[in-house]
């Protein structure tokens, strides 16, 4: 079966055995890839955003991927690739700076990775205190969420076509994102993450959220972060608990709010579904379990469908 994915991280994967290749993505069966620029850690978030944009540029062109940037773009027997920005300290507090990288091929970003950031917070309040292992793992922010110049970003990503990603956003920033798409009748997305009621996470995403999401006609993607999926982390436990938090999205956002969003060469290789060539199981699993017509939204129709929306 065909399936979208909307985030990976193979453009700035250091690893010689990256998760995504045009093997791995021609064994799976991917129809379109989101490829995120990933700036967090770059000096120079918004130069080394462009510097991506060429990157992916030149991967299309080695490997022979389709770039798009609107839904007309997409071709079948092609694999399909879509220009990200994970962070939306890549436009470094200049709204100029998103209509650059639009023009680049841009039509998705996340406002936050892990780190405060001048459009808004993450959903962990001391991120290097949990890395230094000093706060507790499922700890949340609560209380701040988009600045002012954040706001202003989501409205503008609005007007522009670009999809707000809220994944490692705060409680209140992804209230606030839904919010604002709301009004402008516009669709978001938490490209990658999961259930919460599954696994307590600050990375995943409660009933609520799914609820505001399916409301909002927008889409969450199901990541395979083996710790944010489960405490169990063998290949069958980590089986089970794919599956569990795919129910539970579907359970609380409806049919219409399911996707993939892998975040393959940003995370571990999962025991379950190392690459991007073994994600045909999941399909199988989840035909058994919804049947083909919910499926074949969750591989890749919901995913059109917000990206012809957007």
């Amino acid at each position: 079966m065909k399936y979208c994915d909307l985030h990976c991280d193979a453009l700035t994967a250091k690893s010689e055995e990256k998760q995504v290749t045009r093997e791995s993505l021609t064994v799976g069966g991917c129809f379109l890839q989101c490829f995120a620029a990933f700036v967090t850690e770059e000096k120079e978030r918004y130069a080394a955003a462009l510097r991506m944009a060429d990157e992916f540029s030149t991967l299309c062109a080695r490997e022979g991927y389709n770039a798009v940037t609107d839904a007309s773009d997409l071709k079948e027997g092609k694999i399909n690739a879509l220009f990200t920005v994970e962070d939306g300290g890549a436009i470094e507090g200049d709204l100029g700076n998103l209509d650059a990288l639009y023009a680049r091929g841009m039509r998705m970003m996340s406002l936050t990775w892990n780190l405060p950031n001048e459009l808004g917070f993450p959903a962990f309040p001391d991120y290097e205190g949990l890395c230094a292992g000093r706060v507790p793992f499922d700890r949340r922010e609560t209380a701040r969420g988009l600045t002012k110049l954040g706001r202003q970003a989501v409205e503008k990503m609005c007007e522009l076509g670009v999809l707000a990603d809220t994944s490692h956003g705060s409680d209140k920033l992804f209230s606030e994102v839904a919010d604002i798409c709301s009004q402008k009748g516009k669709p978001f997305v938490a490209s990658h993450t999961a259930a919460n009621s599954v696994h307590s996470c600050a990375r995943n995403i409660t009933d609520e959220q799914l609820r505001r999401l399916g409301d909002c006609g927008g889409v969450a993607g199901l990541y395979f972060c083996a710790d944010f999926l489960s405490s169990d982390l063998s290949k069958q436990g980590q089986r089970q608990a794919i599956l569990a938090h795919a129910r539970a999205m579907i359970n609380a956002g409806g049919e219409d709010v399911l996707c993939i969003g892998s975040d393959f060469d940003g995370i571990p290789p999962n025991p379950a579904i190392e690459n991007a060539g073994e994600i045909p199981w999941l399909f199988e699993e989840i035909v058994k379990e919804f049947g083909s017509r919910i499926a074949e939204k969750i591989a890749y129709g919901n995913f059109l469908r917000v990206f012809s929306e957007r």
